[in-house]
């Protein structure tokens, strides 16, 4: 006792003579430390959940050792699949990496929770026509796109046993003398189940039309990459937007690479705001510009459009690929050269840092009166 109360005496006088700077560097510290003490606690327990049977197998073509996850969903994918995933939306199928997006111990229980892969096909997957073949490893992105889609969107394979029971049963109802009576009881539970019963009908109607009609036969070459790595966008914050209500806006920004869009938040009343949101987007093989827009969100109306957008992604794609094969030995000096940018209303320079190929950019929206955006983004290869 005598011994911790002298400690606490050492670090009380060590303290009493740091600096105000010195206080907050090691509250900093402190603070990094714990994140980083989290962080490794939380991948340790994602890839021990991987590592699971069923886990090591792509949920949709069976590749080895996936290390991609829909989040909503609950499937383990391989790079490939999770392309077709991408483009399906957010709001169908949400696309996290195991190594390059940061996961905190909510993130991987709400994610082991959903039970991985062996749930995911149970439900999913429960009644596939025998004409409807499920992909492979080598599979072209046609047929990882057809069957994917048919799985998750239009749900053809779902069980239609479970779809015809009643979610609801009277010994759920155990009310008060003011709660349900009898008749309301039995026409509620008689609604849910005729609910449930024409879901059934939905989905069988769905099975049938997969059984008649015959996956649709890709021209391209089996196992083609259609994509070439990733980008991480990170939307950093807007400068001097446009005024769209009576006396600010609240922004949001959409980017859109080939067929995928995603957006960042609404940020509520304000002509300067701050994202600092990351998003992330597959780079396909011809690669295209990544447009920017920037839209004012509105309840009763169309979004009023506050500016747009276009950035070259070729220059660091390029860079990304150099560094790759030098094995991260390139210097960066030549890349910031290869970056300069062509649109004027474009400033940004491809640096390398840590291995990694990154851009810093600050772009002038076009077709609005005024407004900037400064975004940072990062090429990452499909090795990675």
């Amino acid at each position: 006792m005598s011994e911790r109360k002298t400690n606490q005496r050492t670090n009380s006088a060590h303290l009493s003579g740091a600096s105000l700077y010195d206080l907050l560097h090691l509250e900093d510290k402190e603070w990094s430390d714990e994140v980083d003490e989290e962080t490794s606690s939380a991948s340790s327990k994602l890839e021990r959940f991987l590592s699971e049977s069923g886990n090591d197998l792509c949920a949709d073509c069976g590749s080895p050792n996936p290390k991609w996850v829909s989040a909503n969903l609950g499937a383990v994918v391989c790079i490939m699949c999770s392309g077709v995933h991408r483009s399906l939306g957010v709001h169908i199928s949400k696309i996290l990496s195991v190594n390059l997006d940061e996961w905190t111990e909510e993130d991987v229980d709400n994610f082991i929770k959903l039970g991985g892969n062996t749930a995911v096909n149970l439900k999913y997957e429960h009644s596939i026509p025998d004409k409807c073949r499920k992909p492979q490893p080598e599979s072209s992105i046609d047929e990882r796109t057809d069957f994917i889609k048919r799985k998750y969107v239009m749900q053809q394979f779902l069980n239609t046993d479970e779809q015809l029971s009643c979610p609801f049963t009277p010994s759920a109802f155990h009310c008060s003398s003011t709660g349900l009576n009898n008749v309301v009881e039995k026409k509620y539970i008689n609604s849910m189940r005729l609910h449930g019963i024409g879901q059934a009908f939905i989905n069988n109607r769905r099975r049938k039309d997969a059984e008649q009609k015959p996956a649709k036969k890709s021209s391209s070459t089996a196992g083609m990459v259609e994509f070439v790595g990733f980008i991480k966008v990170n939307v950093v914050k807007g400068s001097d937007l446009a005024i769209r209500d009576v006396r600010s806006s609240d922004p949001y920004v959409m980017l859109t690479l080939g067929n995928q869009s995603v957006k960042t938040r609404v940020i509520r009343n304000n002509l300067n705001p701050v994202w600092n949101e990351k998003l992330m987007l597959s780079i396909p093989d011809n690669v295209p510009p990544l447009i920017v827009n920037v839209f004012d969100k509105d309840k009763f109306s169309t979004d009023d459009h506050m500016g747009e957008a276009e950035i070259d992604i070729q220059p660091l794609v390029s860079a990304a690929k150099s560094l790759e094969n030098s094995n991260g030995s390139e210097p960066s000096a030549p890349l910031e050269r290869r970056a300069e940018a062509k649109d004027k209303n474009t400033l940004g320079m491809i640096t390398v840092a840590e291995g990694k190929a990154k851009q810093e950019i600050a772009i002038k929206l076009q077709n609005v009166e005024s407004g900037e955006l400064h975004i940072e983004i990062e090429c990452v290869p499909l090795s990675q």
